[in-house]
């Protein structure tokens, strides 16, 4: 076990996990177990969670766990089916098999009913401003007027006017400058200014024209098209596992899924533990994301918001590949290799997809007390004269009556993140 933040120690010494029922704290303990490859956000969470927990009333607590408890003695969990501090598949096995399993979730489900609040209100209190942008391809054969249908009643379309030159547009929106004046983008701004929290600005997509337009180190920079080497490598590994050395299991296979750690010749992502093991984990344990550019973005996007609450999001989406037949299925499979099929560009996938996924995306930020009430997202579709912005009434662009240039639509989301 890495170690854990004193916090937590001294918590995990005094006995509260031994006291709380133990499908509850054998969960959170394996969770833990890997602290230092765990986000600041996620340990905050951890330190948080369980610190509520002890200071509370012990009557109050025992009798928020006693559903749980009484579920557990239904299911029928002992130390002999259910050691303390312990948390495997063959506890996920004995949970989902049991006839008593809804009742389970339910007294859990129950319990965070009871703690989420209260968690929510501290994170409230210390609330900031925040920006999510994600942007359209300008490949895809859509504009404005047919984009965004899903949301677009809980925002405000706004007429821009874009530069003559194509090229500019993405510098222009993200830097206030053109491509040649090679400006800070809003993320690099964002982490430049003093104390601002790590892992606080992220950047993920299908190519790599956003990230080629931030230098700076401390900026997540997440591409489909640069983890190219090593979305390889991971298909060549992985199916050479379940040939060579015949896994006989979901267990075998993750433990040693577990093992096919980033390389720091394959990404800039492999210099940083947390982010080796982020980029890990999105591309397999995301049914899809090896093989479908925009579903790698959706995905890791869900995943870096629930884990790592960044304060800026810019978000980039491309357009996929048709998926070659029966090939769907191999999820580890790399499908030029395996199909000879020409790949096609599947225009019409994408926008159907990303109308879903704009929607989706929307929804997940709002699931998080971060981002209630005090985040601008911008929905913005590369070379078009128009975007859609859902934010605050105080949102500077809220306010347009005439089409704002992208200069003024970066110079907004500069004011609003107070850079």
């Amino acid at each position: 076990m890495s170690k854990l933040s004193p916090t937590l120690e001294a918590l995990i010494e005094k006995g509260l996990f031994d006291r709380l029922p133990v499908t509850f704290s054998t969960f959170f303990f394996d969770q833990i177990q890997d602290w230092q490859l765990l986000f600041p956000a996620e340990q905050t969470y951890y330190e948080r969670l369980f610190t509520l927990l002890d200071r509370s009333d012990p009557l109050q607590v025992e009798a928020l766990f006693a559903p749980v408890r009484a579920a557990e003695v239904k299911m029928g969990v002992t130390e002999a089916v259910w050691p303390k501090r312990k948390f495997t598949l063959d506890q996920v096995d004995f949970l989902n098999r049991s006839p008593h399993y809804a009742d389970w979730r339910r007294a859990i489900a129950d319990v965070f009913a009871h703690i989420d609040p209260i968690l929510d209100a501290e994170t409230a209190r210390h609330g900031r401003a925040r920006l999510v942008i994600v942007i359209t391809p300008a490949e895809l054969p859509a504009g404005p007027d047919r984009l965004w249908k899903r949301i677009e009643q809980h925002g405000k379309r706004i007429a821009l006017d874009p530069p003559d030159d194509a090229s500019d547009y993405l510098p222009l929106f993200l830097t206030g400058k053109p491509a040649s004046a090679k400006a800070p983008a809003i993320t690099d701004l964002f982490v430049s200014t003093k104390g601002q929290p790590a892992y606080g600005a992220w950047m993920v997509e299908s190519g790599d024209q956003i990230a080629a337009l931030s230098n700076h180190e401390s900026v997540v920079r997440l591409s489909y098209s640069r983890l190219a080497d090593y979305r390889a490598r991971l298909m060549t590994d992985v199916q050479k596992l379940v040939d060579a050395e015949q896994i006989r299991g979901p267990r075998q296979l993750s433990a040693r899924l577990k093992q096919l750690q980033i390389r720091a010749n394959e990404s800039e992502l492999g210099r940083d533990p947390v982010l080796g093991e982020f980029a890990r984990a999105v591309l397999l344990s995301g049914n899809g994301t090896l093989l479908i550019n925009n579903t790698f973005v959706e995905w890791a996007t869900v995943q870096g918001v629930r884990r790592a609450r960044p304060v800026v999001s810019v978000i980039g989406y491309g357009i996929r590949n048709k998926i070659k037949p029966f090939s769907s299925v191999l999820i580890y499979t790399d499908q030029d290799a395996a199909n000879p099929i020409p790949t096609q560009a599947d225009m019409l996938g994408s926008y159907v997809d990303l109308e879903i996924f704009h929607q989706y995306i929307w929804q997940e930020f709002a699931k998080y007390a971060e981002y209630r009430g005090n985040t601008a997202f911008l929905f913005v579709a590369d070379g078009t004269d128009g975007m859609l912005a859902i934010a605050p009434p105080d949102f500077p662009l809220l306010s347009a009556t005439r089409p704002v240039k992208l200069e003024e639509v970066f110079g907004s989301m500069k004011d609003w993140l107070a850079l």
